[in-house]
């Protein structure tokens, strides 16, 4: 392959990085705009033997306790809570600025106070279950250190945005009875709000933490373990053999790498700097503006999380949440996460239509059997995975347990994805070091979720949702959806699920949405507040990688992820989309007329077909579109005619600029 065809690159084991000067700039980049980055550079000091240690015996305790028994539920969550922070306060910077590898005194403290809390509840666990509610002063204490040390770990890893949001719901908690109207409560001491967060499971030892220290958890080592091994690299290189050829085939790279990956680590801020510090210059050297390529990557890599199986953990919450199978949220997901990915990579072929780009050099991308050939064999544990989940009846513990063993010994069969020991070790540090920030993120929430339960917040908050939309399903939903983007600005995507699914999601169900249904719409749109301004992160790093102007990518991705945003509507309206309540025949007509609206949306959207679409003729291919993609008959009836009138427009100017073109031969 022809060196200069791509940016220099390197594979370590780690997933696609840039070298040289191009991975400071990513770098910086990453810690600029996603603060789990930011960690200490232990890898040149003595740090690096105990943090080794403690995230391999971290991860080899959850690996255990996932096959067999293990202590207590308060007991565990706290256990895992208590190993995070410490991990957390070790590594985690309090400011950008304070660059010394060395921890400073205070960060000893918190490691301190950290380790603790699981000391303390540990031996405690029978008097806590008995007290039935009764605590002393030392329960305080310990209380007012857990709720102090996990608000301190989410301001370094998430930023103000968390931490202050739970103090405010803390203060509502204590100064509720003075609120008017129907948030008006009876009010909570602060001895007794501090000890429900610490000796219950519905604080901060919440069911966000109880997913986090079991399926997230596992999986994200599973990711970790992939990673290892090359799977990044892997990603990249089949995509780019099956489409970096193709019309604008750098970008359609940057879709199929970006939503394989996206899936698996559930970060769209990291996906979006790995994945598009190889693909963006891509983009950028074929003819795409910076600001849509670094809004193809952005969009791409947010949409990974809609994707089954893994959906970046978030399925996994949202399963424990309801109550509902796994493998049941996986497969109503299927549906409307690829038609999010027709819509972005139909607009990506159009705007090299367009704008008359190119793919790649057939010389300078690789065959896909002998990519295959390669690292083909890394496939074998997603397979796996797969099974497992669907078709074995084991329980996602084992599987996910399993699938690191699978991956593990697969990985040996071929020399440039072979894994030492040490590698192994470091992939078992690498996952427990990714989960410090989910699990971080997800106690910080249990404080909020916790608030709202003792409170009834949020079913008052759903409440006045419904007054607003007043009562109706059409100006509920936007609403709705609208409280989810604001809730979700500036927040990974596992909290912005759990606050929205706290606050937003039982408005829903208070006008007879059937709860999946409305945990999907509000994820959906929980997780586009990475792509939507003024906060969206994911378009913003991509503006910083390609050189764009920050709003106006995260414009450009809203475009390209215009499906993601009806497509929640959709469903909502006909669960059919989703495969439920619907015969086999109906739900594949739905399926079929949904994927026809969503290519004409992509049409109206880029404004191009056989020739350029005139504003008017755009206009009515899009009203078109949305009636095709809504379910009914009555509505694909009418979306067809439009789209005959359109497409006869089209039809007529496509013939008028052909005869002009031979008259001017």
């Amino acid at each position: 392959m022809n060196s200069t065809a791509k940016p220099k690159s390197v594979s370590d084991g780690d997933g696609l990085r840039p070298d040289g000067e191009v991975a400071e700039e990513t770098q910086e980049l990453l810690e600029d705009l996603d603060r789990e980055s930011r960690t200490r550079p232990y890898q040149d000091t003595w740090l690096k033997i105990p943090v080794l240690v403690a995230g391999v015996v971290l991860s080899l305790y959850h690996m255990y306790i996932a096959l067999f028994s293990g202590p207590p539920q308060l007991v565990h969550r706290a256990i895992h809570v208590s190993a995070i922070l410490v991990l957390c306060f070790a590594l985690y910077r309090p400011t950008r600025k304070q660059g010394k590898p060395t921890v400073p005194w205070y960060d000893w403290v918190f490691v301190a106070i950290s380790a603790s809390i699981a000391m303390y509840i540990a031996p405690k666990y029978s008097e806590i279950v008995s007290a039935g509610g009764r605590f002393d002063t030392i329960d305080v204490v310990f209380g007012a250190l857990l709720v102090f040390v996990v608000l301190e770990a989410a301001r370094r890893l998430t930023g103000w945005a968390l931490p202050v949001l739970a103090v405010l719901f803390i203060v509502y908690g204590i100064y509720g009875r003075y609120m008017p109207g129907a948030f008006k409560h009876r009010g909570y001491d602060l001895d007794r709000i501090l000890n429900f967060m610490l000796s219950t499971n519905e604080g901060v030892f919440s069911t966000a933490i109880g997913v986090s220290s079991t399926y997230i958890f596992l999986f994200i080592l599973f990711g970790a373990v992939l990673a290892k091994s090359g799977m990044g690299e892997f990603f990249n290189n089949l995509a780019m053999a099956i489409a970096g050829q193709t019309r604008g085939g750098p970008a359609k790279v940057s879709v199929i790498a970006s939503g394989f990956l996206g899936s698996i680590n559930g970060s769209a801020i990291a996906n979006v700097v790995t994945t598009g510090a190889f693909t963006i210059p891509l983009m950028k050297r074929i003819g795409y503006r910076p600001n849509f390529a670094g809004a193809v990557e952005a969009s791409a890599s947010v949409g990974g999380q809609l994707l089954p199986p893994i959906m970046g953990a978030a399925a996994f919450i949202m399963a424990e949440t309801l109550g509902v199978p796994y493998q049941q949220i996986a497969l109503v997901a299927i549906v409307p996460a690829l038609l999010y990915y027709l819509g972005v990579i139909v607009q990506v072929h159009l705007r090299a239509t367009r704008d008359g780009l190119q793919g790649i050099s057939k010389d300078n991308i690789p065959a896909v059997l002998s990519v295959l050939k390669e690292r083909g064999h890394l496939l074998i544990p997603l397979a796996y995975l797969l099974f497992m989940l669907f078709f074995s009846g084991r329980t996602i513990l084992f599987s996910a347990v399993t699938t690191v063993i699978v991956t593990i010994i697969v990985a040996q069969l071929r020399k440039s994805t072979r894994m030492s020991i040490m590698n192994i070790l470091e992939s078992l540090r690498d996952g427990a070091i990714t989960a410090v920030s989910v699990a971080v993120a997800c106690a910080c929430v249990g404080i909020i979720v916790g608030i709202a339960t003792l409170t009834g917040l949020g079913v008052k908050l759903a409440g006045a949702i419904v007054a607003i939309g007043g009562g109706l399903l059409l100006p509920t939903l936007i609403m709705t959806a609208l409280a989810c983007i604001i809730l979700g600005m500036g927040l990974p995507s596992i909290p912005a699920y759990i606050i929205t699914a706290t606050m937003a999601a039982p408005a829903l169900g208070q006008i007879g949405v059937e709860p999946l249904v409305a945990h999907l719409f509000v994820f959906y749109f929980g997780l586009f507040a990475n792509i939507t301004p003024p906060v969206a992160l994911a378009a913003f790093a991509g503006a910083g990688l390609a050189g764009g102007d920050p709003m106006k990518t995260g414009f450009a991705a809203m475009k390209l992820a215009v499906a993601g945003y009806i497509v929640p509507f959709v469903f909502v309206y006909n669960p059919g989309l989703l495969w439920q309540e619907v015969a086999i025949p109906e739900a594949l007509w739905i399926t079929v007329t949904a994927t026809i609206g969503v290519l004409v949306l992509a049409v109206a959207a880029e404004g191009m077909f056989m020739v350029r679409v005139p504003i008017i003729v755009r206009l009515i291919m899009a009203s078109g579109a949305i009636l095709l993609i809504v379910p009914g008959s009555m509505t694909d009836i009418v979306a067809f005619g439009i789209l005959g009138v359109g497409f006869a427009i089209q039809l007529a100017l496509a013939a008028r600029k052909q005869r002009l073109s031979i008259r001017s031969i």
